[in-house]
């Protein structure tokens, strides 16, 4: 099979939330389609379970970006394993969505992955993962948490240890809160994180250029309430103002070239600076 069924295979499974809840499809119709290459990036065995019960064609226009997703998915589960095979026991990843790491990934034993969405969302995902369990040695906790409110609480009381080294991931969210609202989840984040502990963000760089037709997709997040809620010219720079520290900052070229797709550097991906970031707390 060389692409997705565009219709859902079973139209009595659970249905995704709108709005952002449904953007988390497209990523994961992304991670699916990239399952199926020859040369593949990594094995996401779970994602076409969600394909399955909504359907691809919920979020068609998502399709353009495909391959910077293949691109970030791939970037952001070398960081995270670096990070836990250097003894950063706990992961969390900020508005998990469909991510499925906590179950495909190879966790150091006593890892402990927390993923934290809202309820709806952790609703579906878990009527279509069914028993699916983390691998043997690593512990999943799921955590239903409003990011706009306080959810430091909740992760605190789901067994979350603010005293140990943690890894953070806030992939496909910040361009969706306000610039107001990045800044206060980056305090809390930092609140909680003891020294070496490490962050790693995705936002909208203004600078990115796109020579394609994206259209579609910003109908697409129009139609759905998903749109865009701030931007960030310098990712590297705003976490430093918060006391983290730029490790990894890969423009959107260097990213092609380190997975081997730089054939792939096509028009609707983007070019030129990165808004994908990996940094680490200082003492």
């Amino acid at each position: 099979m060389s692409e997705l069924d565009p219709t859902p295979a079973d139209t009595g499974r659970p249905r995704l939330p709108r709005s952002v809840g449904l953007t988390a499809l497209g990523v994961a119709v992304a991670r699916a389609q990239e399952s199926l290459r020859r040369d593949r990036l990594f094995d996401d065995p779970y994602a076409r379970a969600f394909v399955d019960a909504v359907g691809a064609e919920a979020v068609s226009s998502m399709r353009t970006f495909g391959s910077y997703i293949a691109l970030r998915t791939a970037l952001f589960d070398d960081y995270l394993l670096a990070a836990a095979r250097a003894g950063l026991g706990q992961v969390v990843l900020l508005a998990a969505g469909l991510d499925t790491r906590a179950l495909r990934l190879d966790w150091p034993a006593g890892t402990t992955v927390f993923e934290l969405d809202l309820p709806e969302v952790l609703e579906f995902k878990e009527a279509v993962l069914g028993r699916a369990t983390a691998p043997a040695g690593s512990t999943r906790t799921v955590v239903p948490a409003d990011l706009r409110e306080d959810w430091a609480p909740a992760l605190t009381a789901a067994g979350f240890r603010p005293e140990a080294p943690t890894a953070w991931l806030a992939e496909g969210l910040l361009p969706y809160l306000t610039s107001a609202d990045n800044d206060l989840l980056v305090e809390r984040v930092g609140a909680l994180s003891a020294p070496t502990s490490r962050l790693a963000v995705e936002h909208v760089n203004p600078t990115t250029t796109y020579k394609g037709d994206v259209s579609g997709f910003r109908k697409m997040q129009s139609s759905i309430g998903a749109q865009w809620r701030s931007t960030q010219p310098d990712p590297p720079g705003w976490l430093a103002g918060h006391g983290w520290r730029a490790l990894d900052a890969p423009t959107m070229d260097e990213l092609h070239l380190r997975y081997g797709r730089g054939a792939e550097l096509s028009e609707r991906t983007g070019t030129g600076a990165g808004g994908l970031v990996i940094s680490e707390r200082g003492a």
